[in-house]
């Protein structure tokens, strides 16, 4: 990936960090987008390649086509999106404000599609290119306290594929990607029912995969030609399995989660 230019977003911490310096392991120059400035400033002294800072709000639908001009301009290409940034969720959806609903997908699904829209003319008349889209594995099958994220990611999954079909003979690759547990702030800075902050990590999640463990599996996808990876063990790779191999198995399995106390297990009701 010498000198090939690859645009993150959600690229302050997490996943999107893991992958701008694993990309600038490879040669590749970054740009950086998020909406926390220093945060990308130390991802990007972290990543020894040339980078361009290039903060902005994910939802700032308006702003996108100066954004992508900023971008284009700097090396006059872009080989690689990777269309990382996104916010979870943690409550039942009966209790669930639509406001939540709303901002989820505005984050995690019109956000993406509003800036691949901006991109994807221009990458595939330079030839093509490479997305990396990350889903979820709620992505995959719809998760207990997840109902706005899942649906969320349900759409980043359907927008890429059918994205894959139009444009692959064109040069452009698509790799969708479905995580399980990774090690990052995705369930701190998952909204509750009223759409505050949820504030508190899962054990799931803090004993999942390292994020740099992640990329590096995301990047021998890319390396493979490889188009749809699902980043997970155990339990929740089964989950992605189940849904495709044996749906009504997985439809049960996660009912009797939540009869059996899940949704207090993780403190996001109070309901009996």
């Amino acid at each position: 990936m010498e000198n090939q230019i690859w645009w993150i977003t959600g690229a302050s911490s997490g996943i999107g960090a893991a992958l701008a310096r694993a990309l600038g392991a490879r040669g590749a120059k970054l740009i950086l987008s998020g909406r926390n400035v220093a945060a990308l400033e130390e991802v990007a002294a972290a990543c020894s390649t040339e980078t361009l800072i290039l903060p902005f709000e994910a939802t700032d639908y308006a702003a996108l086509p100066t954004i992508t001009d900023q971008a284009w301009a700097w090396q006059g290409r872009i080989d690689g999106l990777v269309n990382n940034a996104g916010i979870s969720q943690r409550s039942l959806a009966v209790e669930t404000d639509f406001s939540v609903y709303q901002q989820i997908i505005a984050v995690d699904l019109l956000a993406p599609i509003a800036l691949t829209q901006q991109l994807l003319p221009r990458m595939v008349g330079a030839g093509g290119g490479q997305i990396i889209a990350i889903s979820s594995v709620a992505g995959i099958a719809g998760v207990p306290l997840r109902s706005a994220y899942s649906a969320a990611k349900h759409g980043i999954i359907g927008y890429h594929d059918a994205v894959r079909a139009e444009n692959e003979h064109l040069g452009l690759k698509v790799l969708v990607v479905a995580p399980g547990s990774v090690r990052t702030n995705v369930s701190r800075n998952a909204l509750n029912a009223d759409g505050s902050t949820r504030g508190e990590s899962d054990a799931a999640i803090d004993n999942g995969l390292s994020p740099d463990d992640a990329a590096a599996r995301m990047l021998t996808a890319v390396d493979s030609g490889v188009r749809e990876l699902v980043v997970a063990e155990g339990a929740e790779a089964a989950i992605a399995a189940m849904r495709r191999g044996d749906p009504d198995a997985l439809f049960d399995r996660m009912s009797a989660m939540v009869q059996a106390g899940y949704a207090r297990q993780m403190n996001a009701t109070t309901a009996s």
